[in-house]
């Protein structure tokens, strides 16, 4: 078995990577678009990661969902909609080299949806908790070669995502975040 999941150290450029990409899905989602913001572990600095931008994108409404897949397509991305059946309330598009420079995932969903919400408070949590997301980092280190599929690979972290979304939810129900 060859690991295909390979984690880098950080790289200082994957938000600047995050802002083109921030740039030319703003332009071509126009008023469709109600909120963008990078998530996953790319977003987190000095957390080591799948070298795959991550962006989190937010309509108005699920009507809203369908309307954007044209506009991501004619830009480049493809368009995934494999795993709608388990989560009819988000569209997921991603990139990959060659077809472009850079690999990036999109993730369209409702803003203030429950996906939405945890994304945030995820990256949030690890960016004012370094020694957690060196914990993060750990765990990814040690799961990555014992998996190829990246959904088994994410499954496999769910534990411990879950449980810090729980402290981040906690923490900011209390006002100590």
């Amino acid at each position: 078995m060859t690991p295909s999941i390979t984690i880098e150290t950080h790289d200082p450029q994957w938000p600047a990577l995050y802002e083109r990409e921030r740039r030319t899905i703003t332009q071509a989602l126009g008023n469709l678009l109600v909120r963008i913001e990078h998530i996953g572990s790319t977003a987190v600095p000095g957390l080591g990661a799948k070298p795959i931008i991550d962006v989190i994108t937010g309509v108005a409404r699920e009507a809203d969902l369908d309307r954007i897949v044209e506009p991501l397509q004619r830009i480049g991305f493809e368009y995934v909609p494999k795993y709608e059946t388990m989560m009819p309330f988000r569209r997921y598009f991603r990139t990959r080299p060659p077809a472009s420079t850079q690999a990036v995932n999109v993730h369209v969903v409702v803003v203030g949806s429950d996906l939405w919400n945890r994304h945030l408070l995820f990256r949030d949590y690890l960016r004012s908790h370094p020694e957690v997301a060196a914990e993060y980092e750990r765990l990814k280190r040690e799961l990555a070669p014992r998996f190829e599929d990246v959904n088994v690979y994410a499954e496999a972290k769910t534990e411990f995502i879950t449980a810090v979304v729980g402290r981040a939810t906690a923490e900011r129900a209390s006002g100590t975040d």
